[in-house]
């Protein structure tokens, strides 16, 4: 099939596989599934890298998503031996836990998954999110913390929950996409989302909307936003959210939160920040919302601002502009707490609301922040610190005393290495610009171009690929592998600079610092092109699926993992309009370009050498539609000339990975880990 843009024709021969569910396309997909699992499941080092893998990741527990309410801690557990998390609870801080849910007990014909949770204020139900097979299609219900009892509760289509708690503690409010009529197009899942008002024994389907398009006058909510309510413990006010697709900047309104009780077209709503405010973060205390903003401020700053009679007037800069970034904000006691990044390290820092002199808080070692939490605008904040090589440690920080404690929650994991090490390093791009790229790898390595060596890259969203400890990763480094980490443009690692420099009409700038980066790992004699792979996951397939056609020669296999990879096409998915803003469209002249020159599987050559290539998809993938992957591997089989493999590894079970069991995790990365080997090192030894 071709299509015709603005002039330029453009063929497309396997369009008929979009229509993926088809009797045809289905006898395709699972053909090839087969395929790649027989060809998988025969390689020599499965067997043993997949027992490898399963022991690493149960070696000690897993813990993490913490909120607290009412004096509880709430979080999600996986212990070893089990599927997938469960929710737990502490009654009180350095209380022992216990399990609300346990998806594990499941016994239908997927396995499902919690997929978010959100506890009223005073800790005594919880509201959470569950999918089957990986779906991400959550069903909201609710679950008493103190007997543990489920209430009569289920809501279908609240995929992200968007759930916040009213003062009464028995209500609450919840995001929703309408019921789509049989036959309506996939771009019409995720549009007119709405925000509801649920009170616990009410019936979910007479829930009255309280923000919408079209509910009230004055306010401008487009078919492709989310508008959601963000209420708070701590402050009369509610917010009004506009959350456009996935771009970071926000429309943010203010309103009484008592006007809740009345008609929706009558809530009072006042803007506070637009889109060219740069608002991507805010946190609410008393009168007063502070704002993280890159207006004016690239690395961000925190402002100030009033939503009472005295305000709105100008906002005050409460934490100004600098070289660090600054991630996120969260009110603590009587200091807001600043989460910044610092040359790729978490950092954090502390000011007085009122302002004043900005202090740095110290921390046990230098790694990521992988997540904090705390009960609204108490001193106490909980985090998740870790590195390449240190794994997760829960801290307990105390704001206003300025004392911070490990909890013991997650001790020191019994496989921690002492042999493997990481190095940070900047790489010269095409243009000059100077990319960070993390190595990790096993103590006294050579620099001998003979290691089999992964690098990965991402940069979209303006999303950083922080340090993280992954147990598993300890069987590549085992085997004498390298892991490498490309902070290219188009992520968040030196702010929104760093985001607008790879988005866009910039994206391609992306794809180039990925290959500058695989470049100076041969240079500097870590690996060589026979045993140097790339991997890239969702929008990471923007950037290794570009590598892969523009650089075939560099690599020795490719990894495209659930990847975006026929940009061109992409906004028909489900998940495409509200994926505009950071791509473009193909409906105007200068996104075409755009999305034409970062398309993989537009600019595959007939003809030409391309090394093996593993794709994976998931049938249930809400994200990326199963249709990408099936047509990069169908375009790469057809055109190569070399011979190597290209395997579709298809999940029938799961979606983009979000839910997935710890056993598809495994066998995902068994896989994954023994097809490298196979490539980089038995294939390229037989051709030495």
């Amino acid at each position: 099939m071709t299509d015709t843009h603005f002039g330029v024709p453009v063929t497309d021969p396997f369009r008929w596989m979009e229509d993926w569910k088809s009797a045809a396309a289905q006898e395709w997909l699972k053909a090839q599934a087969a395929y790649a699992r027989r060809v998988l499941d025969a390689l020599p080092a499965r067997r043993g890298l997949l027992a490898r893998i399963a022991e690493l990741g149960d070696a000690s527990p897993t813990l993490g998503n913490f909120q607290v309410a009412g004096g509880r801690v709430f979080s999600l557990r996986r212990d070893p031996g089990e599927r997938t998390p469960k929710l737990v609870m502490r009654p009180e801080a350095r209380a022992p836990e216990r399990t609300l849910i346990d998806p594990n007990l499941e016994n239908g014909p997927e396995h499902v998954s919690i997929d978010w949770f959100s506890a009223a204020d005073d800790g005594r139900h919880v509201a959470y999110g569950i999918s089957p097979g990986g779906s991400e299609d959550s069903v909201l219900h609710v679950v008493e913390s103190d007997t543990g009892e489920a209430l009569d509760v289920a809501i279908t289509r609240t995929q992200w929950g968007g759930v916040s708690w009213l003062p009464d503690h028995r209500s609450f409010t919840y995001f929703r996409f309408p019921e789509r009529p049989a036959g309506s197009p996939p771009t019409d899942k995720y549009l007119d989302g709405r925000t509801h008002l649920h009170r616990l024994g009410g019936d979910p389907e007479q829930d009255p909307v309280v923000f919408a398009r079209g509910a009230h006058p004055g306010v401008e909510i487009a078919r492709s936003d989310f508008p959601m309510l963000a209420c708070s413990a701590i402050s009369p006010w509610m917010l009004g959210l506009i959350v456009h697709g996935v771009q970071n900047e926000l429309t943010v309104y203010a309103a009484p939160r008592e006007s809740l009780a009345g008609a929706a077209e009558r809530i009072p709503w006042r803007k506070i920040a637009d889109v060219d405010d740069g608002v991507v973060g805010l946190a609410l205390n008393g009168d007063t919302a502070f704002l993280q903003t890159h207006r004016g401020a690239p690395r961000y700053q925190v402002q100030a601002v009033r939503l009472d009679a005295s305000g709105p007037g100008s906002p005050r800069v409460i934490v100004p502009p600098g070289e660090r970034v600054i991630r996120a904000i969260r009110v603590a006691g009587s200091h807001l707490l600043i989460q910044d990044l610092e040359g790729g390290l978490g950092r954090l820092r502390r000011v007085e609301l009122s302002g004043g002199q900005i202090k740095p808080v110290s921390l046990p070692f230098d790694g990521a922040i992988l997540e904090w939490g705390g009960e609204e605008g108490a001193a106490e904040t909980l985090f998740q610190l870790t590195s390449w090589t240190v794994s997760p440690r829960v801290f307990r920080y105390d704001a206003d005393a300025d004392a911070l404690e490990d909890t013991g929650w997650r001790p020191p994991s019994p496989v921690e290495p002492r042999d493997v090490e990481a190095h940070e390093v900047r790489v010269r791009a095409a243009d000059g610009a100077m990319i960070p790229l993390s190595i990790i790898h096993r103590t006294g390595l050579a620099r001998d171009g003979s290691n089999p060596t992964l690098i990965t890259g991402y940069g979209s969203y303006g999303i950083s690929l922080d340090p993280a400890f992954s147990p598993a990763m300890l069987a590549w480094y085992e085997r004498g592998g390298i892991y490498a980490v490309a902070h290219v443009r188009g992520g968040g690692e030196y702010g929104q600079e760093w985001h607008d420099a790879g988005r866009g009409p910039n994206k391609l700038r992306t794809v180039e610092d990925f290959l500058a980066c695989a470049e100076h790992l041969i240079a500097k004699g870590y690996t060589r092109p026979g045993r140097l792979a790339a991997s890239g996951t969702s929008a990471g397939g923007i950037t290794a699926g570009g590598a892969l056609v523009k650089r075939p020669e560099l690599w020795g296999a490719v990894i495209l993992r659930v990847a975006d990879t026929n940009a061109l096409r992409s906004e028909l998915m489900e998940s495409g309009p509200a994926n505009i803003p950071e791509f473009g469209t193909v409906t105007t002249r200068d996104g075409f370009r755009t999305l034409r020159a970062i398309d993989a599987y537009d600019q595959v050559s007939n003809g030409a050498a391309y090394p093996a290539v593993l794709i994976t998809t998931g049938v249930n993938d809400p994200r990326v539609a199963p249709w990408q992957g099936m047509k990069m591997a169908a375009r790469l089989q057809r055109a190569s000339r070399s011979g190597n493999p290209v395997l579709l590894r298809v999940e029938f079970s799961a979606g983009h990975g979000m839910g997935s069991t710890k056993l598809q995790r495994d066998e995902e990365l068994a896989d994954q880990m023994a097809f490298l080997f196979w490539q980089l090192t038995d294939r390229a030894t037989r051709n030495a």
